[in-house]
């Protein structure tokens, strides 16, 4: 490097120092006309390495604080598509996370608690009302029960996913929806159960069918249900294995498979009880005709039994079905879409659940309408079940 060169240099180098102002680039933003004389040196100077020389000499010579003002600027430019730009915008983060909120999420929370509070009015009338503590009521309002938890443990799972999320809360969340859910098909199961034996043995069913035995059979059902409920929190779950997960994180597959595969086997006994049911209910409308001579009566009877039992199978199989056999060819790899649109109709079937077996019924009718009004309209129909009923 020629003596020329060295007093360019530094020369250069004391520009950079008195002036640290820089643009985005990094660069000063009082530049002299200094480059070009560095043109007509270039002209004068045949070498190259000699103008490489002096623009290392530049940089390394350059304040820290420029250098790293500069790094700071690149970064950005090149991170920058990774989140809007809201430096001169009203967007606050309420806003920003509000965005993020799934729909499907509002919707199951919504439906929790639609189910909440339908099922709390009747969990309400059961208790406070003491004529209804017969089995097929005690039964309805442990349905109620199994109901209601499962509507709390929706709108628990939207708190915990959007405001609470870390681990226990997933737990926790998943064993409450496991063992309401499942208690709530056990006792749909009961209560099918208990209209069969109703037919199957109507005149000694008042006296051999206790209170005491209905609290037992229900006190099997809740600790099956609970100790269902209790395998996530027990370690029977895919939080440290994502590629064991099921369609609903944190259940295993194997755990789901198990689960789905006992819903078709009760929904298969459930079948095969209101068969039963159908044939008892029209054998006994056949007797009552022939023995009172009301032939028509009794077959309009008979098939609008069959018609509610319909509606209930149809309702139970519809809601169902679809989930439990989704979670029996599907894994976690398969797009969320498909296990929101198989969840929310079983979810659904505790909305209609109390409207079938509680608010049909002319008892819980009554007790409501004492409970709101203080009265029982003129109008109203009061008609005891009878054996044939369905």
């Amino acid at each position: 490097m020629s003596a020329e060169d060295g007093r360019l240099v530094r020369n250069l180098v004391n520009e950079a120092r008195q002036n640290p102002v820089s643009d985005q680039r990094g660069w000063p933003q009082n530049k002299p006309a200094i480059p070009e004389q560095r043109v007509s040196l270039r002209s004068k100077t045949p070498s190259t390495s000699s103008e490489k020389g002096a623009r290392e000499a530049i940089m390394l010579s350059m304040p820290p604080a420029m250098n790293q003002q500069q790094a700071r600027n690149t970064s950005k430019q090149s991170l920058n598509w990774l989140s809007p730009d809201t430096s001169n915008s009203s967007i606050t983060s309420w806003d920003l996370a509000a965005e993020t909120v799934n729909p499907w999420d509002i919707a199951l929370c919504v439906v929790g608690t639609v189910i909440s509070c339908e099922n709390a009015i009747v969990v309400a009338v059961i208790f406070y009302t003491p004529t209804l503590r017969t089995p097929m009521f005690i039964l309805i309002g442990s349905l109620a029960l199994a109901d209601l938890l499962g509507g709390l443990g929706l709108i628990l799972n939207f708190i915990f996913l959007y405001l609470l999320d870390f681990e226990a809360s997933r737990l926790v969340s998943a064993a409450l929806l496991i063992a309401s859910f499942s208690a709530s098909v056990c006792n749909l199961l009961a209560i099918t159960m208990d209209r069969y034996l109703s037919l199957y043995n109507a005149l000694t069913y008042h006296t051999e069918r206790s209170t005491t035995f209905t609290y037992l059979m229900l006190l099997a059902i809740w600790v099956t249900c609970i100790t269902l409920g209790s395998l996530p929190i027990a370690g029977w779950n895919c939080l440290e294995d994502e590629a064991s997960c099921s369609v609903v994180r944190p259940i295993t597959r194997n755990n789901a498979a198990v689960l789905s595969v006992s819903f078709l086997l009760i929904f298969a006994l459930m079948l095969q009880l209101y068969v039963q049911i159908c044939k008892i209910a029209f054998r006994h409308a056949q007797q009552i005709a022939v023995q009172y001579h009301f032939m028509a009566t009794s077959n309009t009877s008979t098939r609008k039994g069959i018609s509610t039992l319909s509606v209930i199978l149809g309702t139970f199989a519809a809601c169902w079905i679809p989930f439990a056999i989704y979670c029996l060819i599907a894994d976690s790899s398969y797009p969320l879409i498909y296990t929101y649109v198989t969840v929310l109709p079983a979810t659904c079937n505790s909305v209609i659940n109390p409207i079938i077996y509680a608010y049909r019924n002319p008892d819980i009718q009554k007790s409501l309408w004492v409970a709101c009004c203080g009265c029982i309209p003129s109008n109203f129909s009061f008609r005891p079940r009878s054996s044939s009923d369905v």
